[in-house]
C-alpha cells in the first residue's frame, strides 16, 4: 500500500476476508488469529496484534501474528499504561516511527517485540468509547502513510462491530470482554432539579444501527449517501431561511451548524470510508466515532458544544439513510433520559408520562433543559462526567437530585435504599398537597404571597394542583423558542388568552422576550458574542427590535380583552431603558382603544431587577414602575462576574452571603419607602432556606417553580418573621463569606420546617 513494488490487496478484498474469517466456524481464538494475519498480510507488517479491554478495565493482549504466541492472554496493561493505553485514553491512532523512544512505550519482555520500531495503533470504537487496540509493526524506522491510518482504522470499525455483535464473545478467553460498561458505578454531579427515580436508561443520541456493514455495491452506496447529504443539506438551509424549522436541535449557533453540514472535510470523510466498502450507515457511524473520541477530549466548552452539533447531524444524516424521518420515541414506563446535552424544545418532544428523570454530561442550572426540567418537576442532575460513554441503553439508572448524584447499574441494597427514600418524598409530597389551600401566613401573622413561574402549557394544567396564588412570571419566550418559525400575532394571542383563563383570575405576570445571549432562536439570524450574558439580550433586543416587541405587546393587549394585564420588561439597565419600553406599552394600548378595541381594566407595568447598575438608581425608577421583580439568577451572575452558564462558576459564589444579601435588602427597603409592590422570582425563592432568608429580609411576595410551592409554603407556616429578622439582620454585619451555615443553624434554632 505504502512500499513501491509490493502488491497489496485492495481495502474490499481485505474486508471480505475478514468477514469470512470471523464468520467462519471453529474456536473464535483460532478465527481471531486468521484475522490478525490477515491484516498483517494485506498491511504488509511483520506483526499485528489485537488488544482487548478486560472487565476490570486493563487491556489484554487477545491475538497477534509476529509477536511471540506465548504473551496471548498473558500479557496485561494497566489503564493508560503504553502505547496501547495512550491510545485508549485518546481515542485516536497513534502512528510512530520509533515506538520504542516515546515516553508512555513500555517494554515487555515476554512479547519478543525488541526488533521492531514502526508502530501504528488504532483504537477499536464502539459508540465513541474504546474497547480494544489495534496494532501493526515493523522493523524498519518509518511514518505509515495516510492511507494505511485510514485502512487500518477502518478495519479496526469492522472488528469493533463484529467483537460487540457478540458472536465472539461465548466462551473462554474472550467472554470477559468489556464491551459495555457493567459495573456499578456512581457519579458526582450537580443538581438541575430536585427529587428521586429509579428506572432504565434512555439515550437520547441513541444512533439509527447500521444493519450492514460492509457493502457490495460501492456506486449504489455512493448515491445513497450523496442523496442523504443533499436532503439534509437543503433542509437546514431551508430552516436558516425562515421557511421551516428544526424540531430536534439545540438551538445554538446555527449557522456554525449549516457549516458542518456543508463541510468538504465531513463530507468527504464519508464518502472515503463508502468507497473503502463501508455501507453509507457504517461510513456515518465511522466518522461519528472518530469526532467522538476527538473532540470528546476537548475542554473548550465551545468545541464540545459543536460535538453536540455533530452528533445531531450524524443522527439525521442516518434518519435520512433510513427513511424513518423524525419520529417519537417510545418509552419505557419508567425512562431515565441520558444526553450530553438538549435544547427545550427536545426535552418537551418526549411523553412526559413515562419520563421519571433526566441525567445530563454537561448544562447548567441555569441552561433551558434544567428550567424546562424544573416546570415538568423532573428530577433533573447534570455536569455528570463521562456520563454519556459509560451508560448503555436498557441499564438500570439512578437519579438522586436531592445530592447530585448518578448511580448507574446501581446494586440492590442502593435500589432498596433509594426506593425507600421514594416513598418518604411522595409522603412529603402529600403533606405538601394538603396544604394547597392553606394561606400562607408566618406563625407571628406575616403574609406571605406564592407564586408561581410558568412558560409551557403543562404548567398551566398543574397550577390549581400547586396552591399557587398567581403566576408571578411567565416566560413567554419558552413559545418562540419551540416554535418552527416566528409565532405569529393570532398565535401568540390564543396563548396568552390560555394563560389568563387557566389561572382564572389570579394575577399573572408577563415577562417579554429574553431572548438573546444563549437563547437563539432557529429563524432569527444570530451573531456569535464573545461575552453573550453580556451582549444584545432581552430589553436591548427589543428596543431595537421594536416591531418584534410591539407585535408582542399587542398580542397581550388583545389577548386581555379588557382584563388586567401585567407586563414585566426583563434585564433593565437603565432608567432610559425602561421609559422607552413603557412608552410603547401605551401606544400599542391607544393602537388597540382607536380601533373599538377592549383596552386592559387595569395595565401594571414593571422592571426585572437584573443589573446592578438599578440598585443605585431605584430613586428614579421606582416612581416609574407599577411594581419591580428581581430576577436572582441575572443578578447574581452580574454582581460577582461569574457567567451562570459556566459550569466552573455556576456553583461557586453562593448567593446566602452578606453582598448579595445586603443588595437585596436594599431593593427590598427602597420599595418599601416608595410603596411599590416588589417580589423575587429567581432560584432563591423555590428553595426553603433561601426564601427563609428572603422573608426575613421583608419580602412578602415569592414567585418560584411550581414543585417549590408546597416546601416553601411548609417553611413559611413554621417561621417566626420576627424572630427570622433578627437572626439574619445579624448576620449581615459580618465579614464572611456565605452564612449558609449560621442560616441553618437559626433555621434549627426557631423550628423551621426546610
Amino acid at each position: 500500500m505504502a512500499i513501491p513494488g509490493v502488491a497489496i490487496r485492495g481495502q474490499r478484498s481485505l474486508l471480505r476476508q475478514i468477514r469470512e474469517a470471523l464468520a467462519g466456524g471453529g474456536p473464535a481464538q483460532a478465527r481471531l488469529d486468521m484475522v490478525v494475519r490477515i491484516i498483517a498480510r494485506s498491511m504488509v507488517a511483520e506483526v499485528c496484534s489485537l488488544y482487548m479491554r478486560r472487565a476490570a478495565g486493563e487491556m489484554e493482549l487477545f491475538a497477534t501474528e509476529g509477536l511471540d504466541p506465548a504473551a496471548v492472554h498473558v500479557t496485561r496493561m494497566k489503564q493508560g499504561e503504553g502505547l496501547v493505553g495512550e491510545i485508549m485514553k485518546l481515542g485516536r491512532p497513534l502512528n510512530l516511527a520509533d515506538a520504542p523512544e516515546h515516553p508512555a512505550f513500555s517494554y515487555r519482555p515476554e512479547t519478543g517485540e525488541d526488533p521492531y520500531h514502526a508502530f501504528l495503533g488504532v483504537p477499536l470504537l464502539r459508540g465513541g468509547r474504546a474497547i480494544g487496540v489495534l496494532v501493526v509493526q515493523n522493523r524498519t524506522a518509518r511514518v505509515y502513510t495516510d492511507d494505511e491510518v485510514e485502512d487500518l482504522q477502518i478495519v479496526a470499525m469492522v472488528l469493533a462491530e463484529m467483537v460487540a455483535g457478540g458472536e465472539l464473545l461465548v466462551g473462554g478467553d474472550l467472554k470477559g470482554v468489556e464491551i459495555a460498561p457493567h459495573r456499578p458505578e456512581r457519579l458526582k454531579g450537580a443538581k438541575f432539579g430536585d427529587g428521586l427515580a429509579y428506572g432504565v436508561a434512555v439515550l437520547h443520541e441513541r444512533p439509527v444501527a447500521p444493519s450492514q456493514l460492509l457493502s457490495d455495491d460501492v456506486p449504489a452506496e455512493e448515491t445513497r449517501l450523496s442523496t442523504a447529504i443533499a436532503t439534509l443539506q437543503a433542509q437546514i438551509d431551508q430552516m436558516l431561511e425562515g421557511n421551516a424549522g428544526l424540531v430536534d436541535t439545540s438551538f445554538e449557533v446555527l449557522d456554525t451548524y449549516r457549516m458542518f453540514a456543508h463541510d468538504r472535510g465531513w463530507n468527504r470523510s464519508l464518502v472515503d470510508a463508502v468507497r473503502n466498502g463501508l455501507t453509507a450507515e457504517a461510513a456515518v457511524e465511522r466518522v461519528r466515532s472518530e469526532h467522538r473520541a476527538r473532540l470528546g477530549q476537548a475542554r473548550d466548552p465551545y468545541l464540545r458544544e459543536r460535538l453536540h452539533d455533530l452528533e445531531d447531524l450524524n443522527d439525521r444524516l442516518l434518519r435520512h439513510l433510513s427513511g424513518e424521518g423524525h419520529t417519537a420515541r417510545e418509552l419505557p414506563e419508567n425512562a431515565i433520559l441520558i444526553a450530553r446535552n438538549l435544547g427545550p424544545a427536545d426535552l418537551l418532544e418526549y411523553d412526559r408520562t413515562k419520563l421519571r428523570g433526566l441525567l445530563l454530561e454537561e448544562g447548567s442550572a441555569a441552561s433551558h433543559a434544567a428550567i424546562v426540567a424544573r416546570a415538568l418537576d423532573i428530577p433533573c442532575v447534570g455536569r455528570l462526567l463521562g456520563l454519556r460513554d459509560r451508560v448503555s441503553e436498557g441499564d438500570a439508572v439512578i437519579v438522586d437530585a436531592e445530592s447530585g448524584e448518578a448511580y448507574l447499574r446501581p446494586r440492590p441494597d442502593v435500589v432498596k435504599s433509594i426506593q425507600a427514600r421514594i416513598e418518604v418524598r411522595a409522603q412529603r409530597q402529600a403533606e405538601f398537597a394538603k396544604l394547597r389551600d392553606t394561606p400562607a401566613f408566618t406563625r407571628d401573622g406575616a403574609k406571605i404571597t406564592l407564586l408561581m413561574n410558568a412558560g409551557l402549557d403543562v404548567d398551566l394544567d398543574i397550577m390549581g394542583e400547586t396552591g399557587a396564588e398567581g403566576i408571578g412570571l411567565f416566560r413567554t419566550e419558552f413559545q418562540f423558542m419551540v416554535a418552527e418559525e416566528m409565532p405569529r400575532f393570532n398565535a401568540q394571542t390564543a396563548l396568552y388568552g390560555r394563560v389568563m383563563d387557566a389561572a382564572g383570575g389570579l394575577p399573572v405576570t408577563f415577562r417579554t422576550l429574553d431572548l438573546g445571549g444563549d437563547k437563539v432562536l432557529p429563524y432569527m439570524e444570530a451573531e456569535r458574542e464573545d461575552n453573550p450574558a453580556l451582549g444584545w439580550r432581552a430589553i436591548r433586543m427589543g428596543l431595537d427590535r421594536p416591531a418584534l416587541l410591539r407585535l408582542q405587546l399587542r398580542a397581550l393587549v388583545a389577548a386581555a380583552n379588557g382584563r388586567e394585564l401585567r407586563i414585566m420588561f426583563p434585564l433593565v439597565a437603565t432608567v432610559d431603558e425602561f421609559r422607552a419600553a413603557r412608552a410603547l406599552v401605551d401606544i400599542e394600548v391607544a393602537w388597540a382603544e382607536r380601533r373599538g378595541r377592549k383596552a386592559p381594566s387595569r395595565l401594571a407595568v414593571g422592571a426585572m431587577i437584573e443589573a446592578p447598575s438599578l440598585i443605585w438608581h431605584l430613586d428614579a425608577l421606582l416612581p416609574l414602575t407599577d411594581f419591580v421583580s428581581i430576577g436572582t439568577n441575572d443578578l447574581m451572575q452580574y454582581m460577582f462576574a461569574a457567567d451562570r452558564g459556566n459550569p466552573r462558576m455556576a456553583d461557586r459564589y453562593d448567593p446566602l452571603c452578606p453582598p448579595a444579601l445586603r443588595a437585596l435588602e436594599a431593593i427590598q427597603r427602597a420599595c418599601a419607602e416608595t410603596g411599590t409592590p416588589v417580589s423575587v422570582c429567581g432560584e432563591m425563592a423555590g428553595r426553603p432556606l433561601e426564601a427563609f432568608a428572603l422573608v426575613a429580609l421583608g419580602f412578602d411576595r415569592l414567585s418560584m417553580p411550581p414543585a417549590g410551592i408546597g416546601p416553601v409554603k411548609q417553611m413559611v407556616l413554621s417561621c417566626d418573621r420576627e424572630a427570622a429578622r433578627r437572626g439574619v439582620s445579624a448576620l449581615l454585619k459580618g465579614g464572611a463569606g456565605s452564612v449558609r451555615h449560621e442560616i441553618e443553624t437559626l433555621a434549627r434554632k426557631i423550628s423551621l420546617a426546610v
